[in-house]
């Protein structure tokens, strides 16, 4: 692709303008992709502020960004005008800490987390280790929405290694500095059948709110909502009580995330699960009080306001 010199203007501008730029697709706060969410946990877990561009509402930006740094696909982050590169490179440089290094701040402890696997799921998890063959070992990752997940994986030599049970157990980085005080149990019970795993690090889950309730406490001042819609389709339907938006113009996602960790905060969308994506971001990184709005403003217009048009 030829790419154009008033749009080679524009990405240039945006990188002289910002130290860390990343190309996305969707917002920090609802990525709408998988590769984009990894990226956004990555630079997350830094601290560091960065500026980012939703290439999905910009043609132009989208193919334009391929051609002008010779990458093919989205995300792709810049530091100081530079190409780092896609979500495996992001991750690749998060896990050793060349991400920290490069974005100018100290790197997290590497100290292994002290977890408990109980005896019976110990015995499960062993037998499973030794069926996998020599090399493997028991491996735990956890999101920036506390959501783990337990797999058999190659020993990695860079990877964070703690010792349970007579087990190793190893981890990311990311995965290390929130697994701190993780416990691994097998349970026969009222809740199931397998294994359980308990994290002290873990938010309170996000809690649906109905949109009485919502629209009572929007009007009152007594939490924060937020519209995850893109403007189009607030224009088609909209809230009649005050609420912000993700949109750059209103101070984005980024200023959400400057709010106090206790702030109450209710996402909205159409019918709940973008907002419940945009949710679980904000209880990833650390909000306390985080409310999805059940059925969207298409439960509002049934149950609160009826000249709210449903589409």
């Amino acid at each position: 692709m030829q790419l154009d010199p008033a749009l080679r203007s524009r990405i240039e501008s945006l990188l002289n303008d910002n130290r860390v730029v990343l190309f996305m697709k969707g917002e920090p706060g609802a990525p709408q992709c998988g590769f984009s969410a990894k990226a956004v946990g990555a630079l997350g877990a830094t601290g560091v502020e960065y500026a980012h561009v939703n290439v999905l509402a910009d043609q132009d930006i989208r193919e334009g960004i391929k051609a002008f740094g010779q990458w093919p696909t989205i995300p792709q982050l810049y530091i100081q005008g530079e190409l780092v590169g896609g979500s495996d490179i992001i991750e690749q440089m998060a896990n050793s800490g060349e991400l920290y290094s490069a974005l100018g701040v100290p790197a997290p402890d590497r100290t292994p987390p002290a977890i408990t696997i109980g005896e019976a799921a110990a015995e499960m998890l062993r037998q499973s280790i030794d069926n996998a063959g020599e090399g493997y070992v028991l491996q735990v990752d956890i999101d920036p929405r506390y959501n783990a997940r337990l797999q058999l994986a190659p020993v990695d030599p860079s990877a964070i290694t703690s010792e349970a049970a007579g087990l190793k157990v190893q981890f990311d980085l990311a995965s290390a500095q929130r697994a701190r005080g993780l416990s691994i149990d097998w349970v026969d019970d009222e809740r199931g059948r397998g294994l359980v795993i308990e994290n002290p690090n873990a938010p309170p889950k996000v809690k649906p709110l109905a949109p009485a309730e919502a629209a009572r406490k929007a009007g009152a001042g007594e939490l924060v909502l937020v519209d995850v819609r893109p403007a189009s389709e607030r224009g088609q339907a909209s809230v009649n009580v005050p609420f912000r938006t993700l949109d750059r113009e209103g101070g984005g996602a980024a200023e959400l995330e400057k709010l106090p960790k206790d702030t109450e905060i209710a996402f909205l969308c159409h019918s709940g699960q973008r907002s419940g994506s945009a949710a679980e971001h904000f209880r990833g990184l650390g909000f306390t009080r985080v409310y999805n709005v059940a059925g969207g403003i298409d439960a509002w217009a049934q149950d609160v306001d009826s000249s709210i048009p449903r589409y």
